[in-house]
């Protein structure tokens, strides 16, 4: 589970995302920081059995950095006001399907996962797998578990059909996503309950169907 400091860190930061107050608490900072890499540990030690493909990710392959880069962001404040991991072949810079937790006090909590944005290629391939092979694909989202934890596929969508394809397309809804991803929220008293990473990695399992569906479309069509 993660300590009330590293909560109670993030919300402070939230209200004064500035580089003298940063500064004034990295201490509290680098505790937070160390709190949260301990969970994400765990996470994986428990995903490493799960998921055996993830064997040998480490905690830095796997965690965000708290500094944004502000170059090309109308918000200039210098902060992420969350921490995050990424659990995927080659960590948070893969652009494999993969799980994802978010901390982040308020109520924003999610443990997640799926492919967000991927480029065109890649998603021309989750299309096909999805359109040859919708009956498994609706089995896995139409799962009783699948729906309660997270309801449905979200993600941004294409306004037309996408080339290729025909309007009366019975998977015409998914086939024109440009993401697939899902999320389950996690409120803040559970993320200091000791059951946090057994409820992470309850997600996950129930999420690895989809996961595997999406990267075995990447490495069929290949």
């Amino acid at each position: 589970m993660l300590q009330p400091p590293t909560l109670k860190f993030l919300k402070a930061l939230s209200k004064n995302n500035n580089k003298p107050w940063f500064e004034e608490h990295k201490l509290d900072y680098q505790d937070a920081k160390a709190d949260f890499e301990s969970v994400v540990q765990q996470i994986l030690d428990g995903l490493f059995r799960q998921d055996p493909v993830l064997v040998g990710l480490q905690v830095k392959d796997c965690t965000f950095r708290i500094y944004k880069d502000v170059r090309f962001s109308k918000d200039k404040t210098p902060y992420k006001t969350n921490m995050g991991a990424a659990f995927a072949p080659g960590g948070r810079k893969t652009s494999r399907p993969g799980y994802y937790f978010h901390l982040e006090p308020g109520g924003n909590s999610f443990a997640g996962g799926g492919m967000w944005m991927p480029e065109a290629a890649v998603l021309k391939k989750v299309r096909q797998e999805i359109d040859y092979n919708f009956e498994e694909f609706q089995q896995i989202i139409s799962n009783k578990e699948f729906i309660r934890y997270f309801g449905k596929i979200e993600g941004e969508s294409l306004k037309t059909v996408p080339q290729g394809y025909l309007p009366d397309n019975p998977a015409i809804a998914y086939l024109k996503l440009k993401s697939f991803t899902v999320w389950h929220h996690i409120s803040d008293d559970v993320t200091i309950q000791p059951a946090l990473v057994r409820e992470i990695l309850k997600i996950f399992t129930v999420m690895q169907p989809f996961i595997k569906f999406l990267d075995r479309a990447i490495d069929v069509a290949e």
